[in-house]
């Protein structure tokens, strides 16, 4: 295996990142004193040890988050000029680490390193380049207000952080989704708490030494690394104002009930089972190129994956012949390689869960197409397409978050809309037809945040994105997201 960075390079960026934790704009070991290490997937070998942050470590960052939203700290009296030039920086520093970023998310997640180069490391940067411009953009209004005296009355309203965030974040994509949560949260004037997955915390932690770097006041960005009872502590602490979480909606469920207490903000981008409507009428070449993005992108460790397939009778042979041949010409390998065009799954966790769904496919009847463990070390399972479906099995009723896709066929327009919409999940949705008109009224039907045609996997810093129903509350990106960081504060006026 050749590797797309030499060995000596690996050492030095991983040797020379902070493994500690950030709180209060120091690195520091966790309260207990304990660690836990990070393995990369593809070999199961131990990168690093990090903190074991708990409950003491959330309180400790919370407390210095707290510290510098007071009114009077340096963060709080910074002109929202200079907050968006900081924002920009880090952007700026992101790019300028490319690399290193890049190289960091192959071990630590697995994915390609030249899939991390040429997308998750420039998406990353452009979010905070994004985010940076709504910093002098935070608008109020003068309201004429409809019963009293304009000339006695002057009505008005401020937009303001809403103050500490609590912000968690997954595994699949860890700097981008990084980047989602602290570049708006930062614009905004808001102080954070990231708590990075505890199967890859190695980004967010080079990720906090720009910041730092960058200009921004201690204990504006602190990182507590550690598992989910560190999340859970920061998700439930009274002093923070607002969680944001992005995971399964399982654990969405536990994060609403943990903030319950102070009724504290929360935003949630969770599971997905996104449905994939491809007609007869569409460019069958484009939609076989797509439908099998849709799926194996990032190993199908994703929440938007278009996990369900539903082909047009007329060329449903066609289409689900031409993904599982699409999947045969899949790669599995070492991220580093630069041959490999797709990695493990993240962990043995994840690796027995995607197994285990095979299992209870085969024992339902469905006919599992690839599905192979890839080798005898590290996480790899082939491509898989599932046929000879039915909509009560558990493969198409729930996210499986790997590289598999249940095929199925259908008839009509009439009768795939109501089976595309039987989910619990509302996240993504797609639809592959040459019919504009046919198009857009599908699209319009489909109930998910966001609907693809005639592509996939495709967004922007400038596009909204979050679900409908049990895939999330709220969105991210775009001039929505400043609603998830912002409080509206009505001032009237006596003029008399």
């Amino acid at each position: 295996m050749t590797l797309a960075v030499d060995e000596p390079r690996i050492q030095q960026v991983v040797g020379s990142l902070n493994h500690k934790m950030l709180i209060n704009g120091e690195w520091v070991d966790a309260a207990s004193g304990r660690t836990f290490d990070s393995l990369n997937p593809a070999t199961e070998e131990v990168l690093v040890s990090v903190p074991y942050g708990q409950a003491e470590d959330a309180d400790r960052a919370v407390r210095a988050a707290r510290a510098a939203f007071a009114e009077d700290s340096a963060w709080r009296r910074m002109s929202h000029g200079q907050r968006g030039r900081i924002v920009h920086k880090v952007g700026d520093l992101i790019l300028e680490h490319l690399e290193e970023f890049a190289l960091l998310e192959s071990l630590d997640n697995g994915k390609p390193y030249a899939v991390a180069k040429a997308m998750d490391v420039p998406m990353a940067a452009d979010v905070f380049h994004y985010m940076s411009g709504w910093a002098t953009k935070i608008e109020g209004n003068t309201i004429p207000a409809s019963a009293l005296d304009p000339q006695a009355y002057l009505s008005f309203t401020l937009r303001e952080p809403v103050g500490v965030c609590a912000q968690i974040i997954p595994w699949n994509f860890p700097l981008v989704m990084a980047a989602w949560k602290v570049g708006p949260a930062l614009a905004a004037g808001c102080t954070v708490v990231l708590k990075p997955a505890e199967q890859t915390p190695l980004s967010a932690l080079l990720l906090g030494e720009l910041v730092m770097r960058a200009g921004v006041p201690a204990g504006v960005l602190n990182i507590v690394t550690g598992f989910g009872d560190a999340g859970a502590a920061l998700a439930a602490h009274p002093d923070v104002d607002k969680v944001a979480f992005t995971g399964s909606t399982e654990v969405g469920r536990e994060i609403v009930r943990a903030a319950a207490g102070n009724l504290k903000k929360v935003t949630l981008e969770l599971g997905g089972k996104s449905p994939n409507v491809v007609y007869a009428d569409a460019d069958i070449d484009k939609a076989i190129a797509g439908s099998a993005d849709a799926i194996f992108f990032n190993q199908g460790e994703s929440c938007i994956a278009g996990s369900r397939l539903y082909v047009e009778e007329p060329v449903y042979d066609q289409v689900v012949e031409g993904i599982v041949e699409q999947g045969r010409q899949i790669r599995l390998g070492n991220g580093l390689d630069p041959q490999t065009t797709m990695g493990p799954l993240v962990s043995q966790e994840q690796f027995d869960r995607v197994t285990g769904y095979l299992d209870v496919s085969r024992s339902e009847g469905a006919t599992v197409i690839g599905g192979d463990r890839v080798g005898d070390r590290g996480y790899f399972v082939a491509p898989t397409v599932l046929t000879g479906t039915r909509e009560d099995m558990k493969a198409v009723r729930e996210e499986i978050f790997g590289p598999v896709v249940a095929a199925a066929q259908f008839r009509a327009e009439t009768d795939i809309l109501p089976t595309a919409n039987n989910t619990n999940y509302g996240l993504g949705a797609g639809v592959f037809t040459r019919d504009i008109t046919k198009a857009y009224r599908t699209a319009r039907r489909l109930r998910a945040g966001t609907v693809w045609i005639n592509t996939w996997n495709v967004g922007d810093a400038a596009l909204p994105f979050g679900g409908y129903k049990e895939s999330g509350w709220g969105r991210e990106q775009g001039h929505a997201v400043f609603d998830n960081y912002l409080e509206t504060k009505t001032v009237i006026t006596d003029l008399s």
